[in-house]
């Protein structure tokens, strides 16, 4: 069977993290689905009466937060009459990517798609997604959306995507714990946060094992321990991306890999089961002290005491961004006019304010964050302050083709400096190895 050149783009963009062992099934299940999915759309002709109907993809999760987006999709539905919405949901974001690609490929992708960021690099190899510059530069609504978080979308001078929702990690504390300790302010540097953290850490028993320590650090080479990782990457003045291309050896890197082993050295940091860095059970029993999380956490929801304070600076300030957006797909003018008036509407104050409130996750939109309506849920819960106040230092993780490789790499990087290997030598084998991947490419 001849394979579509396209079908080669897409196995090509994605090398990097597809196993070559896997390659044959991967194409097996594009090819697959392609059929399934070209004969689903011949099976339903249009209806021909003026009215754009489109298919938007998402993978919003919990239930509750894909109810808030459904009625917030029927009110843009209710108001447009000439576009109609119909909201799907696509599956978890990994279970997705086989869709999208098959989709693609069969020239029938969804309208618009709501993915995360980090694979726009990939999208653009494929011609897959039309940018949006042009577009937003021409609304006054560009005035109203935190700068920062369009700039996290942009690569090589063009914006893939519009944010959804947005939010960042801080560090969740135990006020009681804290009390005990004596500990009377929270930390702003990394200097503070490593004493306060051996302050925290006690063997209540005298076995000489700690039964509380002062913070948990996610162990394992996955993409929530990266995550976690990237804030004290920035605040000590560092990046790892330079012309497009990874670059792990730098000053910035190795400090930051070498503060995590030193609270490792101290005693004071209890490392999560392997890549389980974002359960919060150890925290909720008293465990730890200090956790590295975000608003979503079910810390929020739980009994038990906590207040969050900003990550502690190095060199600057700095926290990543958890987010979510919508990809505009490349179908015909006529049907990418009609999506783009929907991201419209998801980023006014009206949507914005609706969606923050319903979800938790912060607006994206400043005139919704400074509204009396959201003021009044955020007084409601007052943590949520500390990751608004941090926006302006949070900043997107890369967005370049080839981040999933680079996010691996780096992720082993981490686990083995945890597990003891020296920063330079962990971070020398990763970019070795992302030298290889980059160079076959």
């Amino acid at each position: 069977m001849k394979i579509p050149p396209l079908l080669h783009q897409i196995s090509n963009s994605f090398r990097q993290f597809i196993p070559s062992a896997l390659r044959r099934l991967f194409l097996a299940i594009v090819l697959s689905s392609c059929l399934i999915i070209l004969s689903g759309c011949q099976a339903s002709a249009p209806k021909d009466d003026g009215v754009i109907r489109l298919t938007l993809w998402q993978g919003i999760n919990p239930p509750a937060n894909r109810d808030v987006f459904q009625k917030l999709v029927d009110k843009f539905n209710q108001t447009h009459t000439d576009i109609q919405v119909e909201s799907i949901f696509a599956g978890g974001l990994d279970q997705q990517l086989p869709k999208i690609l098959a989709a693609v490929v069969g020239n029938v992708p969804p309208d618009i798609l709501s993915f995360y960021p980090q694979l726009t690099g990939q999208f653009r190899e494929l011609d897959a997604i039309r940018p949006l510059e042009d577009w937003l530069n021409k609304l006054p609504l560009k005035s109203e959306v935190s700068p920062n978080l369009l700039a996290a979308l942009t690569l090589d001078d063009h914006l893939w995507s519009v944010p959804l929702y947005t939010s960042n990690i801080g560090i969740f504390y135990r006020p009681q714990l804290f009390q005990a300790a004596g500990i009377t302010e929270t930390p702003k540097t990394w200097s503070e946060l490593r004493e306060v953290a051996k302050k925290l850490t006690i063997d209540k028993n005298g076995d000489g094992k700690p039964e509380q320590h002062g913070m948990l650090l996610p162990l394992g080479k996955g993409e929530w321990t990266v995550f976690s990782w990237f804030p004290f990457l920035w605040s000590a003045g560092g990046e790892i991306i330079t012309d497009n291309r990874p670059n792990l050896n730098t000053e910035a890197a190795v400090t930051a890999l070498q503060f995590w082993q030193d609270l490792i050295k101290d005693g004071s940091v209890k490392l999560s089961p392997p890549e389980r860095g974002y359960e919060e059970d150890d925290f909720i029993a008293g465990r730890v002290a200090m956790q590295i999380t975000g608003p979503w956490t079910y810390i929020m929801k739980s009994n038990v005491d906590y207040q969050v304070f900003p990550m502690p600076a190095s060199v600057e300030q700095a926290t990543v961004i958890g987010d979510g957006n919508f990809y505009v797909m490349k179908t015909n003018p006529a049907r990418e006019k009609a999506a783009l008036k929907f991201l419209e509407f998801v980023l006014s104050e009206e949507f914005q304010t609706e969606w923050s409130i319903g979800t938790g996750f912060l607006p994206v939109n400043i005139k919704s964050a400074q509204s009396a309506a959201y003021q009044k849920f955020m007084n409601q819960k007052p943590v949520l302050k500390v990751f608004l106040d941090q926006m302006p230092v949070a900043r997107g993780r890369p967005i370049i083709a080839g981040y999933n490789s680079l996010s691996d790499s780096l992720g082993r990087a981490i686990e083995a400096t945890l597990l003891g290997e020296s920063p330079e030598k962990a971070l020398k084998t990763a970019q070795d190895r992302l030298e290889l991947i980059w160079h076959q490419n």
